[in-house]
């Protein structure tokens, strides 16, 4: 039996919001990463929290300059 759907909105609760944030950052972080191997492809991933803080991946073949 799969997962039930899930209703695609903003999250009230700023804790609940920020433990979602962190999971989904490492799943799509770790997609970037399996996307540039398995098909050797150039990518670049930025993201910004609510925070204001930046987290980034970059394939080995790009050079980021953190800000």
């Amino acid at each position: 039996m799969g997962r039930g759907k899930i209703a695609i909105r903003r999250i009230d609760n700023s804790t609940s919001r920020q433990v979602t944030f962190s999971k989904r950052r490492s799943g799509l972080l770790k997609k970037a990463k399996e996307l540039s191997i398995l098909c050797d492809a150039e990518v670049g991933l930025i993201v910004f929290s609510s925070t204001e803080k930046l987290y980034d991946f970059a394939s080995t073949r790009f050079h980021f300059i953190s800000l």
